[in-house]
């Protein structure tokens, strides 16, 4: 006699081994999807937040460059985003002329240490998305086997079944669908926001080498007015 109560629970309960570790799998991908989706909010957040901070210090005119550097440095171990592409730079700068190297040479060592810490923080910005991007892809075909496992033994049971009905093959063929919905259930959210952040990594990535040009575009009209 087959059981009637069909709820999510029994289902998962009573699925295969092979449906349930394809769920499990699904699951925990899911958890650590919301995990690293929260840390990116509050981390893409924060870095935005102290960029507009940093750059209307910076503008403002009410600190010179030296007095801003010696400030960040006093945290150095937590200036990120624009903060350490200003610090990169200014030490660079300060380092060169006082080797006495003539202004083009300064410049560009200014830019390569520039570079390099516009490098850093974009990797930095873009930590964690690789795996929303691959949980998103994959997830809805990894459901989708487990789909196709539970089908297949639902329809193998019935060579086996005394009469052939609707009941018999329900359950099977329900829970393999459910591997199908936690693979939605993981994939959306996770697609949504790898595109979400990805897009918003662009604009702050716009904004420091933005930032990094009119930074060189002051540190070369210094040196030629010194």
């Amino acid at each position: 006699m087959v059981n009637e109560s069909l709820s999510i629970l029994d289902l998962v309960i009573n699925a295969s081994a092979v449906v349930q570790a394809v769920m499990a799998i699904l699951v925990l991908a899911s958890l650590v999807s919301w995990i690293m989706i929260f840390q990116r909010w509050f981390t893409l957040a924060g870095i935005s937040r102290n960029a507009i901070q940093f750059e209307n210090d910076f503008w403002s005119g009410e600190k010179d460059l030296r007095q801003l550097y010696f400030e960040l440095a006093d945290h150095a171990h937590s200036s990120v985003g624009i903060e350490s592409i200003f610090s990169s730079g200014f030490k660079e700068f300060t380092r060169s002329k006082q080797e006495g190297l003539d202004a083009e040479r300064v410049m560009e060592n200014v830019q390569r240490a520039m570079r390099v810490a516009l490098s850093r923080e974009e990797e930095r910005l873009e930590t964690h998305l690789p795996f929303l991007a691959t949980v998103g892809s994959t997830s809805p075909y990894v459901g989708l086997f487990g789909t196709v496992w539970g089908i297949m033994n639902s329809f193998r049971g019935l060579a086996t079944a005394n009469q052939v009905s609707l009941a018999v093959v329900a359950p099977g063929i329900s829970e393999a669908l459910v591997a199908t919905a936690i693979g939605l259930f993981a994939a959306i959210p996770a697609v949504i926001a790898y595109n979400r952040f990805s897009a918003q990594v662009e604009v702050i990535m716009n904004r420091f080498e933005a930032f990094t040009e009119e930074f060189s575009s002051i540190l070369h009209r210094s040196i030629l007015e010194s």
